[in-house]
C-alpha cells in the first residue's frame, strides 16, 4: 500500500473504530474497564513496583486512572504523558491527586512542574490493533517515537476492545509493536510469529466483578485529582 493510500486508509479505520467505541453505552464502557483492571492487575502483579505510565481517557478510550489509583496505593509511581513539541518523543512527568494538570493537545489534561521519570511499564489505549501487535493509535506519531527513544524500552501493555481487532495496520518501520494486548476478552502475549492468545488469569471472569458500578463523573471531585487550569 502506496503512503498516501496507507494514510487514508488509516484514517478512515481510526474515525471508524473511535465512532464505534463512543457509541458504546456508559454502564457496557465500565463493565468492560473494570474487566481489563482485573485482568491487567493479575497478570502484571510488577506494575505495583516501579514506573507506570498511563493515559488521560479521552473519546471512550479505556479509563486507566481507576487501575492507577489502586496501584499508586499499593507503592507505584505513576506518570502521565507530556507532549513538548511537535514531532518529538513525549516525556513523562509524575501525577497523582494534588499535581496541578494543564490541557495539552487534542485536550488532554498533563501534569504541570513535577518530575520528569522514564516509565518501567507503560499502559496504551488503542484505536485499533493487529495481530502482530501493532497499534493505530491518532496518526501523530508521539509513542512510536517515544518508545525508540527509550532505553531501556519499557514493557507495553496495550488497552483495546477486542472488537478493534484488525488483521494488519500495514506496520511501517517506524511502527512500534506492543508486547502484551488486554481486551475484555483477555491478554495476549507477542511472540515471534505474531500475538499468542494467552487467556484470563485465575479469577479474571466477570463473576468475579460484582462489585458496584462506580462512573467516574460520579465520583468526589478529588477522586482523580484537580481539574485541569
Amino acid at each position: 500500500m502506496m503512503d498516501a493510500d496507507l494514510k487514508h486508509w488509516r484514517a478512515a479505520q481510526r474515525a471508524r473504530l473511535i465512532a464505534s467505541r463512543e457509541r458504546i453505552d456508559r454502564a457496557t464502557r465500565d463493565t468492560q474497564r473494570r474487566m481489563m483492571d482485573r485482568i491487567v492487575e493479575r497478570s502484571f502483579p510488577g506494575l505495583a513496583r516501579g514506573v507506570l505510565a498511563f493515559c488521560w481517557p479521552v473519546r471512550g478510550e479505556y479509563d486507566a486512572r481507576h487501575l492507577a489509583r489502586v496501584l499508586r496505593a499499593r507503592g507505584a509511581v505513576t506518570v502521565l504523558p507530556v507532549v513538548v513539541a511537535p514531532r518529538s518523543p513525549l516525556i513523562f512527568r509524575e501525577w497523582h491527586p494534588g499535581v496541578p494538570l494543564a490541557e495539552g493537545p487534542m485536550g488532554i489534561p498533563q501534569p504541570v512542574g513535577s518530575a520528569q521519570l522514564r516509565p518501567d511499564h507503560v499502559l496504551l489505549p488503542m484505536n485499533g490493533w493487529d495481530a502482530a501487535g501493532y497499534r493505530l493509535g491518532y496518526g501523530a506519531g508521539y509513542f512510536d517515537r517515544t518508545l525508540a527513544s527509550l532505553e531501556p524500552r519499557p514493557h507495553v501493555i496495550g488497552i483495546a476492545l477486542e472488537e478493534a481487532r484488525l488483521e494488519t495496520i500495514y506496520p511501517q518501520p517506524w511502527d512500534m509493536a506492543v508486547d502484551y494486548v488486554v481486551t475484555e476478552r483477555g491478554l495476549y502475549r507477542r511472540e515471534h510469529a505474531g500475538l499468542a492468545f494467552i487467556g484470563l488469569p485465575p479469577e479474571s471472569d466477570p463473576s468475579a466483578l460484582a462489585s458496584p458500578v462506580c462512573y467516574a463523573a460520579e465520583l468526589a471531585p478529588d477522586y482523580f485529582g484537580a481539574e485541569t487550569r
